[in-house]
């Protein structure tokens, strides 16, 4: 596994207030599908439903058990890549929360919970390109900032 993360998802209780939030900060997003995408270096911060956070990584949000609404991502370049890293974790002492699958947004993508509890998504989005060190950048989605 590359020693990088691709996107940090925030879940949150209230979209609206927390891209407020941010945006009030000096940060500007994209909001695409009750999704919005921030720009942050090499990396993008997302901020998620809470709710659709948790179920996306097949766990019920309990708080206390190592979630706190927050799941790290590292982006790969295949489908292959993806049940590569899964199987990793697992032989390292992951447990895995949700088996790799076809997304909605026409990518490939599992998750698994670190010894720890915190979530991991490895993912591979046609949509996000990777420059050759890894580094995401986000498409404009065309949506209003």
């Amino acid at each position: 596994m590359e020693q990088r993360i691709s996107l940090i998802t925030l879940g949150v209780g209230d979209l609206a207030r927390a891209r407020a939030f941010y945006e009030h900060l000096g940060w500007r997003g994209q909001e695409v599908e009750e999704t919005v995408f921030f720009q942050a270096g090499g990396l993008a911060l997302v901020l998620w439903s809470r709710d659709k956070l948790a179920a996306d990584a097949g766990i019920d949000d309990r708080g206390g058990d190592g979630f706190g609404g927050v799941a790290l991502a590292q982006n790969v370049r295949s489908r292959a890549e993806v049940d590569q890293l899964i199987a990793t974790a697992l032989q390292a002492g992951a447990e895995v929360t949700q088996p790799a699958r076809e997304t909605f947004y026409g990518g490939y993508a599992g998750c698994f919970a670190d010894p720890d509890g915190h979530i991991w998504e490895i993912a591979w989005n046609p949509g996000f390109a990777l420059g050759p060190d890894g580094a995401l950048t986000l498409p404009d989605f065309g949506a209003n900032a």
